[in-house]
C-alpha cells in the first residue's frame, strides 16, 4: 500500500521558539526527525509540511522534501490532512517533529495493524510507565485499553486509579505517533472539537468520542518529545554521546 510519512512543523512554540530549527549536533532537529522517519521499512515517502519559510528552506537545504500549508490549522492533524489532500497516500503516518529521537522500527510497529486488517482506521502507540513520578505527571499522557489493545481513555491523570498498589497491573504511557488511513484522517480533521477533547487538551479523543477505536500497539521504546529548552539540553547531550560511541 501507499504509506506516507507527514511531519508537521511550525516555528511558533509557547515554550521553546523555532525549536525544528533548534541545533542538536550539527543538525536542525527537523533534519534528525525526517532522517528516522527515512528509516522506516515501511514509509515510501516523507515530507515536512510547515507554515514557515525558514522551516521550508531548511528541509529543502538538507536535501528532504517540504510542502507549505496553512498557518491557521489549529493542530498538527489538520496540518497532516492538508498536506495529503489530492495525494493518492492510502496510509499517512503523522510524525511528530519534536522527537529527534524516534526510533524507525517503533513507527513500523503502528503501521503494520493497517496492513494487516482492513478495518482498523487508526493506530497509535503505548509504552510501560516504570516511575511513579511520571504517572502521576499531567504533562505524561497515560493511555488504558481493552482485552484486543483497543484505547478505551487516554488523559492525564493517573490512570489506572492507584496501579502502583497493584500486582500485575501496570500504567502505559501514550506515544504521540498516529497512523491513519487517509480517508479517515480527512473526515476526522472535519469534526469538531469536542468535550472531553477540549478539557484533557487531548485531540484523540475526538475520535473516541464520535465513535471510532483506536487501536494501540504496545512499544519497548520510549521516545523523549523535545518542548522545553531542558528537554533540548537533555537530547542533545544524548546524541552527542551516542555519536561518540559511532
Amino acid at each position: 500500500m501507499n504509506v506516507v510519512a507527514i511531519i508537521p512543523a511550525r516555528f511558533g512554540s509557547t515554550r521553546l521558539e523555532g525549536k525544528p530549527l533548534a541545533d542538536i549536533g550539527g543538525k536542525p532537529m527537523i533534519q534528525r526527525v525526517y532522517e528516522r522517519a527515512k528509516g522506516s521499512r515501511l514509509i515510501g515517502e516523507v515530507t515536512v509540511a510547515t507554515d514557515d519559510e525558514r522551516i521550508l528552506k531548511a528541509v529543502i537545504s538538507f536535501g528532504g522534501k517540504a510542502v507549505m500549508t496553512d498557518s491557521g490549522h489549529r493542530s498538527g492533524t489538520d496540518r497532516v490532512a492538508e498536506a495529503v489532500s489530492g495525494t493518492k497516500a492510502e496510509i499517512v503516518v503523522n510524525i511528530q517533529g519534536a522527537e529527534p529521537l524516534i526510533e524507525p522500527g517503533m513507527i513500523d510497529d503502528a503501521i503494520r495493524p493497517l496492513l494487516d486488517n482492513s478495518d482498523i482506521l487508526l493506530c497509535t502507540l503505548k509504552t510501560r510507565i516504570t516511575e511513579e513520578d511520571e504517572y502521576r505527571d499531567p504533562n505524561v499522557v497515560k493511555v488504558v485499553t481493552d482485552s484486543q489493545g483497543f484505547a478505551l481513555y487516554f488523559s492525564r491523570s493517573p490512570i489506572p486509579y492507584g496501579v502502583f498498589k497493584k500486582d500485575g497491573l501496570f500504567p502505559y504511557k501514550h506515544v504521540g505517533l498516529y497512523v491513519f488511513r487517509r480517508d479517515f484522517l480527512v473526515k476526522f480533521s472535519g469534526f469538531e472539537p469536542t468535550a472531553l477533547e477540549r478539557t484533557e487538551n487531548l485531540e484523540q479523543l475526538r475520535a473516541l468520542e464520535n465513535g471510532f477505536r483506536i487501536k494501540v500497539v504496545e512499544t519497548s521504546y520510549n521516545p523523549i518529545a523535545v518542548d522545553t529548552p531542558e528537554d533540548l539540553d537533555r537530547v542533545r547531550s544524548m546524541i552527542s554521546e551516542t555519536e561518540k560511541i559511532i
